[in-house]
């Protein structure tokens, strides 16, 4: 799978964990689906609470009228657009999904009143010297995780570029 994020997104994301420090924050994933195994990602929440330097619980009521507003722009054309799955901060350790990670993304996508066929786990960390460092991870119904493939989608003559460094989970999971 392939995921596009685009630039004014990585920014966003990258004030809001810098404004956070050492804790946790996360939220939600909202995407288009552009073509065959590629999505685009449209928006993301930010939940701000629920976090401490070492763990993140999403509130999903939190995140309920972004959905739904988010939903109404879109013209609710869920085959188009819809939830991509969620992403969260790990300031105070590597980009990687952790073993609670992974047991809570596998239990949304086998979850019946969840009802999708597919999540993504982006995991997300501003380093010492400012570079974004990312990990994205793919869960679906009865499948062992996988890498996703992010490309940052750049903005063209930025003054102050925001660095990335995507690593590729796969290799970390699979074993």
């Amino acid at each position: 799978m392939k995921l596009l994020l685009p630039y004014r997104l990585l920014k966003h994301l990258h004030s809001e964990m810098r404004r956070a420090k050492r804790r946790e924050i996360g939220g939600l994933l909202l995407g288009e689906h552009v073509g065959d195994d590629t999505f685009r990602l449209v928006d993301v929440t930010v939940q701000r609470s629920g976090g401490s330097s070492a763990h993140f619980l999403r509130d999903p009521a939190e995140h309920q009228p972004q959905l739904d507003e988010f939903f109404a722009r879109t013209g609710a054309d869920f085959t188009r657009y819809n939830y991509l799955g969620e992403w969260h901060s790990h300031p105070s350790f590597e980009p990687l999904p952790s073993l609670q990670d992974v047991d809570t993304m596998q239990g949304i996508v086998e979850s019946a009143a969840v009802g999708v066929n597919f999540a993504v786990l982006i995991i997300a960390r501003v380093g010492l010297i400012g570079k974004i460092q990312l990990s994205g991870t793919l869960f679906r119904p009865s499948w062992r995780p996988e890498g996703v493939q992010i490309v940052v989608e750049s903005e063209p003559r930025s003054k102050h570029p925001i660095q990335v460094i995507v690593r590729w989970v796969k290799s970390l999971i699979s074993g």
